[in-house]
């Protein structure tokens, strides 16, 4: 597991950290980490020495580690060349050390350069770009240079991850200390690039929880239920599915296909798709009605289940079980109109998957710019996980836990796919995984689908669905 730290903690724990240390260590570790990641980008693209690298240097700390860094690259014989955004402001001790090493001022962009190193503004910055550096940024961006962002590409909201207006799109970002939240959240994340972490020793005085936790394949693997010697189909965990309809017969399918590929050991489907279902899985147990399905341990309702009067017995029916629920899609809109507020009064775990459109039905306004601290608040308004799908999905507990799933893509946007999400994840529950991680398992384990189904070409959710056993099996 990786995690990102809020812009508070991290600049009270390098305070910390630089009590203990004479004055101006900590940019030097941080430069000599950032001028090392630029040389070894320079020597894969033909080496160090006569390479034109290029600093946009704002004021303050940032700045001053990419002038540090232009100096240690400036010494190896690369033409350093520096166009200070703020020139009455910038960090004195840096510049001097640059132009001592051979690097120069310029006033404008050249017409090309080898690497861009973005230092305009840092992890203290606030609010987007001014016009000045929004303007510089544009014409980096037009000159086809390798980009390198010195902790956080410029113009992004370091804490939420929101881009506010013009930003840096950095091909590699090398940040000190810790990740931060603009490094995997939102759509600052995607401006990153690759993200490199230099340790400047702040570990030893970074104390504070996360803001967000990013979990690997180890973690996953780690949590994902698995049959013993002495398991049965039973003690495995038996997965209910109230989803879709005669009208929309697909949603069932993929539900249930998505719960078949997890680790419980038997699926019951309760709906008017039945036949559908049975037709594709004859190993699934199909009823009309949930009241008919027999024994569970989670239930999975809502794609495809529709809003009609039948629906919402239905729904009411699942909520009225002491037992993990997972709403999705048409369950989550007959939420909306209050008449389940008391269906929602359960002790047992409770999980939400909207997407924007019915994050903003359910919560009463969309995301916005943070996505994080609005799935937080929803989480505990309903006392439920909230699963905020999106590009860097992102799972809030009521216990004020955060996780961003690191595998998801644009392959996922296609009709359905939720749906296989939905299954799979309600599986996990039924297993006897925790909400939390059953949440985050699930992303994961559907990211990971969706790029295997890439590979081949344009990607359906039968696609996602087919690509889950071979994921899982490369996993576990």
């Amino acid at each position: 597991m990786r995690a990102a730290w809020r812009v508070a903690d991290v600049r009270s724990a390098e305070n910390a950290l630089m009590a203990t240390l004479p004055d101006g260590t900590l940019m030097q570790r941080a430069a000599a980490g950032l001028a090392r990641r630029c040389a070894l980008l320079l020597q894969e693209r033909g080496g160090v020495y006569g390479s034109t690298v290029v600093l946009l240097v704002g004021s303050g700390d940032n700045g001053g580690d990419a002038l540090y860094a232009g100096a240690r690259l400036a010494a190896r014989g690369a033409q350093v060349q520096a166009i200070l955004v703020q020139p009455d402001r910038v960090h004195a001790a840096g510049l001097s050390e640059l132009r001592r090493s051979g690097g120069r001022t310029v006033a404008q962009l050249p017409s090309r350069a080898d690497l861009v190193l973005d230092g305009i503004v840092g992890i203290g910055a606030s609010g987007g770009l001014r016009p000045g550096a929004a303007a510089l940024v544009k014409r980096v961006a037009g000159l086809g240079s390798l980009v390198v962002a010195v902790d956080v590409p410029s113009g992004v909201a370091v804490d939420t991850g929101d881009v506010p207006g013009d930003a840096v799109h950095a091909d590699v970002t090398v940040t000190f200390g810790c990740l931060k939240p603009a490094h995997v959240v939102g759509a600052a994340a995607a401006l990153a690039g690759h993200v490199e972490l230099v340790d400047i020793g702040l570990g030893a005085t970074l104390h504070a929880a996360p803001a967000v936790r990013i979990p690997d394949a180890s973690d996953i693997a780690s949590w994902w239920p698995r049959p013993t010697a002495s398991s049965d189909k039973y003690t495995r965990g038996v997965a209910g599915v109230a989803t879709g309809s005669a009208i929309y017969p697909g949603a069932a399918v993929l539900s249930v296909t998505g719960a078949l590929a997890g680790p419980t050991g038997m699926v019951r489907y309760a709906g008017t798709a039945d036949r559908e279902v049975l037709r594709q899985h004859p190993s699934v147990v199909a009823t009309k009605r949930v009241s008919e399905a027999g024994r569970v341990q989670a239930w999975v309702c809502g794609s495809g289940l529709g809003t009609s009067d039948d629906a919402r017995t239905e729904l009411r029916s699942v909520l009225a079980t002491p037992l993990p629920v997972l709403l999705d899609a048409d369950a989550l809109t007959l939420l909306v109109d209050g008449q389940h507020a008391r269906d929602l009064r359960r002790d047992a775990p409770l999980v939400v998957t909207p997407h924007d459109g019915e994050f903003k039905r359910l919560a009463g306004e969309a995301p916005g710019a943070d996505r994080m601290g609005s799935a937080l608040r929803l989480a505990a308004w309903l006392n439920a996980v909230v699963l905020l799908k999106g590009d860097r999905t992102i799972v809030a507990t009521p216990s004020g836990e955060v996780w961003a799933n690191p595998t998801g893509s644009a392959d996922l946007a296609t009709a359905g796919s939720g749906d296989v999400l939905a299954g799979l994840l309600g599986s996990l529950l039924a297993a006897g995984l925790p909400a939390g991680k059953a949440a985050v398992a699930a992303a994961y384990v559907h990211g990971l689908a969706g790029l295997r189904a890439g590979q081949d070409g344009p990607v359906t959710s039968a696609d996602v669905a087919a690509a889950l056993r071979p994921v899982l099996a490369d996993l576990l």
